[in-house]
């Protein structure tokens, strides 16, 4: 038997997703209210995510909405079952040498190359930091 906000939030999230048979939701109890856990297939997590988790929030404003009418304190929990065991991880970027074989020896970097490097970096890092001293000591003089 499901409770009206399971049945609220499987209504909203199966009109959105692609594959509405593999919406799944776990609804649990605790001290600190209600804990709607959301599962949908792999290819639809961006549909109820959004762009910049918009859709996620949408979700969650109504299910307050819903909360302040039925004196309860709801959370919603989206479970990405894609995901890798070791949490998040970005993947690596592919490069043109993916292409070559491994049979041959990497270049190596000289140890002038990599202080040069530094030094470049060094003196990026300290125009910056004058540049910003400059723009803090205009700022000060400003009458406000």
């Amino acid at each position: 038997m499901s409770s009206i906000d399971q049945q609220f939030v499987e209504y909203i999230v199966k009109s959105v997703v692609g594959n509405p048979d593999a919406v799944e939701i776990n609804r649990t109890v605790d001290e600190r209210g209600v804990l709607l856990e959301l599962t949908v297939a792999p290819e639809d997590l961006g549909r109820v995510i959004g762009k910049r988790g918009s859709g996620a929030q949408a979700i969650r404003t109504l299910l307050r909405a819903l909360g302040t009418k039925n004196d309860a304190r709801y959370n919603l929990k989206i479970v990405d079952n894609d995901a890798p065991s070791g949490g998040y991880s970005k993947p690596a970027p592919k490069s043109e040498d993916d292409s070559v074989s491994n049979d041959t020896e990497p270049e190596s970097t000289s140890v002038e190359e990599v202080e040069e490097t530094t030094e470049t970096e060094e003196e990026d890092d300290n125009s910056r930091a004058a540049q910003t001293r400059k723009e803090l000591a205009d700022l000060d003089d400003l009458d406000i």
